[in-house]
């Protein structure tokens, strides 16, 4: 099934590590992702360590399950790019491709915001140690399912206008 059609928020994850492998596949879809006149303003922190994982936690009121995921990708933009005005919507892109890639793994993810919070954004970037030309866009803790749910449809016709 396609994963766009079965892909959920995932919060709870076993206690089992991701391979290197895996990793770098979600990587590659994140960087497959379309950008503004390509620009590809991203950069990514990928965090295994458990003490790290936990501070993160407590960076953001909504990043809890941050200690608990085997793996935060931290999608990160840089201020200086050909088209500042997007790097919002490029990292959203690539921010999607990651969740869909996760769930065609058989894995769980959950997209966890923090640009433009000011006080989150400092956070991370504290503790990461991210230099200041790159700005922190967002946790993904990402792991094996510790429960399954069925995705609800979203679908909404009344919300579709046609103009032929």
């Amino acid at each position: 099934m396609n994963p766009i059609f079965t892909r959920v928020s995932t919060r709870e994850f076993l206690d089992k590590q991701i391979s290197d492998e895996q990793i770098t596949l979600l990587l590659k879809a994140a960087m497959q992702a379309p950008s503004a006149r390509n620009g590809q303003p991203w950069e990514f922190y990928v965090v295994t360590n458990k003490d790290v994982r936990a501070n993160i936690a407590n960076a953001s009121p909504f990043g809890k399950m941050c200690e608990f995921a085997p793996l935060v990708i931290v999608p990160c933009f840089r201020k200086e790019t050909i088209s500042p005005l997007f790097h919002d919507i490029d990292l959203a892109a690539s921010v999607e491709n990651i969740l869909l890639e996760a769930e065609t793994l058989g894995l769980g993810a959950v997209w966890v915001g923090v640009s433009p919070i000011e006080e989150r954004i400092n956070s991370i970037r504290e503790i990461l140690s991210i230099p200041s030309s790159l700005v922190p866009f967002c946790l993904i803790p990402i792991g094996y399912k510790a429960k399954t749910k069925e995705q609800t449809s979203r679908f909404d016709e009344s919300r579709i206008h046609y103009v032929k």
